[in-house]
């Protein structure tokens, strides 16, 4: 009797030919899927430095124009706690002794979404820290960093571009600590070293409240990050770091 329809196996080089398109399909949709993780990460952080940026223009206007407090281990300045102190690195009670925080109202702002350093197994609550040339003349009359302008008045800030002026910087991991961000002028080491983790590269606001991403392509830039990490003179990344900082 014959039979209607005859059933067919596949090759062998059949079946490799459809393992192999179903591999390179899911490779794709991982890659498109880490792209959107990553482009959320990103839009999350530029977010929550907008925030911190405007709670700072508050500050500033409840404040007789004065910029909020910036110096090393402070008690009165924009943000408290340091990093690699444990028990200060998991509570968020030391973000809210900050002056900043009855401005910025929500202690989630302080912590960028791509950061995933912890400290004793718990996440860390702080990824940001504020250029160290802003709130303070710190960087002058404590390190002696001349012929560059420290700010502690908004009005001072007309001597530069209105977005000219870095003001909030998305830290690498390895580097925070406190919410002082030394950015060294005329030193060949930094102490304090911007994240690399959006897609090689950071989040950082300027003094006029907007945010954008800063993206580097020295590959000395993306090395064992340290503190007191070295820097060439003839790094392309840190002359525009540099340029962002302050303004002779």
């Amino acid at each position: 009797m014959a039979v209607p329809w005859a059933v067919t196996a596949f090759t062998l080089v059949e079946l490799l030919v459809v393992i192999a398109i179903i591999a390179i399909l899911a490779a794709l949709l991982l890659s498109a899927m880490g792209s959107a993780k990553a482009k959320a990460t990103q839009a999350g952080c530029l977010g929550n430095l907008r925030q911190l940026a405007i709670a700072a223009h508050l500050y500033t206007d409840d404040n007789d124009g004065l910029l909020v407090e910036n110096l090393p281990a402070d008690p009165t300045a924009w943000v408290t706690g340091n990093m690699r102190i444990p028990a200060q690195a998991v509570t968020d009670s030391f973000i809210r002794q900050g002056k900043l925080f009855p401005y910025a109202g929500h202690p989630g702002i302080y912590h960028c979404p791509a950061d995933n350093s912890q400290t004793n197994g718990l996440p860390r609550v702080r990824s940001y820290a504020m250029n160290s040339w802003l709130g303070s003349r710190y960087m002058e009359t404590v390190l002696g960093e001349t012929g560059f302008r420290t700010f502690v008045r908004e009005s001072e800030l007309s001597a530069a571009a209105p977005d000219g002026i870095a003001q909030f910087i998305c830290e690498h991991q390895n580097t925070i600590s406190d919410g002082w961000f030394e950015l060294p002028m005329t030193e060949t080491k930094t102490p304090n070293y911007p994240a690399t983790r959006h897609q090689q590269g950071f989040c950082l606001s300027f003094n006029d409240g907007h945010a954008e991403i800063f993206q580097f392509h020295d590959p000395a830039s993306l090395g064992n990050i340290t503190t007191n990490m070295l820097i060439s003179s003839s790094n392309q990344d840190w002359v525009r770091i540099r340029q962002m900082t302050t303004t002779p």
